[in-house]
């Protein structure tokens, strides 16, 4: 009983920080992923030791400075919008990020003690698989002030639809899965990475996922957002995002660790959060590049 009242607590305050932050204005957006970014790049690098213990031996150079650098990153997404003085946010994320991706494998080569290109190729894909599709969700929200745009919803809340929908999206088909399997789930899927799920919860998951996105973007979302809109962000979500999820299990389970971290009582870390959005979160924004902001 108090694991899951701890559980319903921290649920509940996610939401509440992560609604907060996602629809409040386009600074608590840019802040909240900004933060995401950083603890789960945190998580990410532990979960790297765990696999290979021999990158403990990097130096405290390219240990900090690959998180300067994905905090960098982040800051370059944000464009023109965030000022100080003639300097935008932007223009010195993208500064701090190229010198520090410059010279970090330099730095490397200089004071670590055992250098090998793996360590580098660590962080490099660290910062992929993390920092750039938290970076694309930031560029959907601020970087683009055109497209359908409906009369109902301003500029700066219409790019935080989006996030929002595709995050909701991979909340329905994680539950519709999570139902569907409990109910008829028989055919393992993937039993080597994730025992618990199965074929049917799977794909269960993603037909209810895409149907419910259907039917209210039709008859109640079309003046949010065009209706085939939330078909084609429903589905990506729902193949993406369980990609995301089988992913990171992998990862977890290569490391042999249960969660990716233990910020989040009874859910786990910001990876074990935000696993299926990171690798959601780019085809999305390649969609919504082509078809919705053009």
């Amino acid at each position: 009983m108090k694991t899951f009242i701890t559980r319903t607590i921290t649920a509940l305050f996610f939401v509440a920080i992560m609604l907060g932050g996602m629809l409040y204005n386009d600074y608590t957006f840019f802040l909240l992923f900004f933060l995401i970014n950083f603890f789960a790049l945190k998580e990410y690098f532990k979960l790297v030791r765990l696999i290979d213990p021999e990158y403990n031996e990097i130096s405290p150079w390219h240990k900090y400075g690959v998180l300067v650098a994905g905090c960098a990153i982040m800051m370059a997404f944000s464009g023109p919008n965030f000022s100080f003085g003639e300097l935008s946010l932007g223009e010195i994320g993208w500064v701090t990020a190229f010198i520090f991706i410059l010279v970090l494998p330099l730095g490397e080569i200089l004071m670590s003690k055992n250098f090998t290109l793996k360590f580098i190729g660590y962080s490099l894909l660290g910062l992929l698989y993390v920092t750039v599709p938290l970076g694309l969700l930031v560029d959907i929200r601020v970087g683009h002030q055109g497209g359908s745009l409906t009369e109902s919803l301003s500029f700066s809340m219409y790019g935080a639809l989006i996030p929002l929908l595709l995050i909701f999206f991979i909340w329905i088909n994680d539950t519709m899965a999570y139902i569907v399997g409990s109910l008829i789930g028989r055919t393992p899927f993937f039993p080597s990475i994730s025992p618990k799920k199965t074929i049917e919860g799977t794909v269960g998951g993603m037909v209810l996922a895409i149907a419910a996105a259907g039917i209210y973007g039709y008859f109640w979302g079309n003046e949010l957002l065009y209706w085939p809109h939330w078909i084609a962000l429903a589905t990506i979500a729902a193949i993406f995002g369980s990609a995301g999820d089988l992913l990171e299990s992998r990862l977890k389970r290569m490391a042999g660790v249960k969660d990716s971290g233990k910020i989040m009582p009874g859910h786990g870390g910001f990876l074990d959060r935000f696993d299926s959005l990171l690798v959601a979160a780019p085809f999305a924004w390649i969609y919504v590049l082509l078809f919705v902001f053009k």
